[in-house]
């Protein structure tokens, strides 16, 4: 038998990151990428691109066009993601609530997880209006601009959300707070009322209303209510942060149920 010596354990976790790190700019979004592309953005030589790449197509997880120029995620890596969802806890208990919460206010409901930064879309319920709040289950948004990342960084004392968070902080809108201090501040805010929100900060035209839910200590989920800035005005914010820290609270107690939304 030969042994594994450290060069070659050393090129087999840099292969590993490579691979991740393909299919991570493929999860980006932006449609399908030539090869070139993909190249220049990750830094690794085209031939050794192209050969991880053909591994992943053979194994499912990437996906070409006919001329076979241009790649994208493929079934594979939607298979495992459905069956990360289907394994997890939180949305599996929290979806009844989604449900009615959606219901009780026509508007869109999501449950976000945080993951460094950032806030990760685990669930959604859809709003019946055309005009609505939208963002593919999955995505990645940064915690500070979303309602949702901010309840959930306010679970935490400001040392620990400035080791989560790369300043200055990168603005979706012209809205975005980017400062340390006005986040401070804000974060002061959402701690003293229990609930969070933004308007057109995370996405031009969109508002959002969200709490921390108790399921870990401190919280690693949340869920928000998202509609056009135009359908949240402050009686609406009002209502929908009373129902939610409601149903936080009833969470917390064992008891995942809304009241007045018949």
């Amino acid at each position: 038998m030969f042994g594994v010596t450290a060069a070659d354990a050393h090129r087999a976790v840099k292969s590993a990151g490579r691979t991740l790190d393909v299919l991570e700019a493929l999860a980006a979004g932006g449609g399908p990428r030539p090869l070139g592309e993909l190249s220049r953005a990750l830094g690794i030589p085209k031939s050794s691109l192209h050969a991880l790449l053909r591994t992943l197509l053979a194994r499912g997880w990437v996906e070409t066009d006919d001329a076979g120029a241009r790649f994208a995620l493929g079934v594979r890596a939607l298979e495992v993601g459905a069956a990360y969802l289907g394994l997890d806890g939180a949305a599996g208990l929290l979806g009844g609530i989604l449900d009615r919460l959606a219901t009780r206010f026509a508007e869109t409901a999501q449950l976000f997880r945080l993951d460094g930064g950032s806030v990760v879309l685990l669930a959604r319920r859809e709003s019946p209006h055309a005009l609505r709040a939208y963002h593919p289950i999955g995505c990645r948004l940064p915690a500070h601009a979303t309602a949702a990342g901010r309840a959930l960084l306010a679970q935490r004392p400001d040392d620990a959300v400035d080791r989560l968070l790369s300043w200055p902080l990168p603005a979706r809108t012209e809205s975005t707070v980017t400062g340390p201090a006005r986040l401070r501040a804000e974060l002061a805010a959402v701690r003293a009322r229990g609930w969070a929100a933004e308007a057109q900060e995370c996405d031009q035209g969109l508002a959002a209303v969200a709490v921390a839910v108790p399921l870990h200590r401190p919280a690693t989920e949340a869920i928000a209510l998202c509609a056009p800035v135009t359908r949240l005005g402050p009686q609406t914010r009002a209502r929908m942060a009373e129902a939610l820290v409601e149903a936080a609270g009833r969470v917390s107690t064992g008891q995942p149920l809304l009241t007045g939304d018949t």
